[in-house]
């Protein structure tokens, strides 16, 4: 059984680091990596197989995770960093000039867990569909996982994607959208009108769960197991999608999308923190 309040202490740890890094490089998207917090924390602390020690990026031997929406790099260099990839107070160099932490993530810097260079939204789940089936070629049982946003999804490249992965039955590929409904310049509803994203992707002939609450991680984990479940009988790709709220944790980030790419500044980030435990230890 896995251990629910370790998954909250770890994400508390990870939403500080957040806060701090975006904080000290005076840049970075707070908003969406606080959303995705609790989604990537059990991925990476729970329902992944996966092992620092042996990973490249060929993937092979362990699920591979793809973070389509790059801009949230400060949760990820966070995931991880806490998970073993790599020394945590690297951590304190993000964004900073020479720095393996850049702004998106990237392969050029050769940092661990990084296995493709991210940000151009919409482009992730193309290269998660390829690794999915590379895996299958290869006579492999692992996973590959990808996280999408919910504005990020208005790219036609996802729906060129989704349609490739559902034709060629592409059954070990989990994919999840951070449902937050909010993205860089207002409300999804308001930038694109109802996003509808349960209706698209049954549409386009994927599996679909609707987790109601992102930030429990019970009802994460029964997703994740669900979605497995269905592709071992189905041969059809699964997306998840989590309803989450932009900037979690922190109740002046809260529901808005003002922080989506703003970094707060010294005294807010003070208020941040004073709201999220540290239980792992800073960086």
């Amino acid at each position: 059984m896995p251990d629910i309040q370790k998954l909250k202490d770890t994400a508390s740890q990870i939403r500080r680091d957040i806060i701090r890094m975006v904080t000290s490089a005076q840049s970075g998207h707070p908003g969406g990596s606080l959303s995705s917090t609790d989604i990537v924390t059990a991925l990476f602390f729970s329902q992944m197989k996966h092992s620092p020690q042996n990973w490249d990026r060929s993937g092979k031997g362990n699920d591979m995770f793809f973070l389509s929406c790059g801009h949230e790099s400060p949760l990820f260099y966070s995931a991880l960093a806490r998970s073993g990839y790599f020394p945590i107070k690297e951590l304190g160099t993000f964004r900073k000039l020479g720095s393996r932490l850049q702004g998106h993530p990237a392969t050029d810097t050769g940092l661990p867990g990084i296995y493709e260079a991210s940000g151009s939204l919409g482009q992730g789940l193309s290269v998660a569909v390829g690794a999915a089936l590379g895996k299958r070629l290869d006579g492999e049982k692992n996973y590959v996982y990808v996280l999408l946003g919910d504005g990020e999804s208005e790219e036609g490249q996802v729906w060129e994607a989704s349609e490739f992965a559902s034709h060629h039955k592409v059954n070990n590929l989990i994919a999840i959208t951070d449902w937050n409904g909010q993205q860089i310049d207002g409300t999804t509803t308001e930038v694109i009108g109802p996003d509808h994203l349960d209706q698209k992707w049954k549409a386009f002939g994927w599996n679909v769960l609707v987790v109601e609450n992102g930030h429990d991680f019970n009802e994460i984990l029964s997703s994740f197991k669900l979605a497995q479940e269905l592709e071992s009988k189905e041969e059809k790709p699964v997306m998840i999608l989590m309803k989450t709220i932009m900037g979690k944790g922190v109740d002046f980030m809260e529901g808005t999308c003002k922080w989506h790419g703003k970094a707060p500044k010294p005294e807010e980030a003070e208020k941040a923190l004073a709201q999220l435990k540290e239980t792992l230890g800073d960086y």
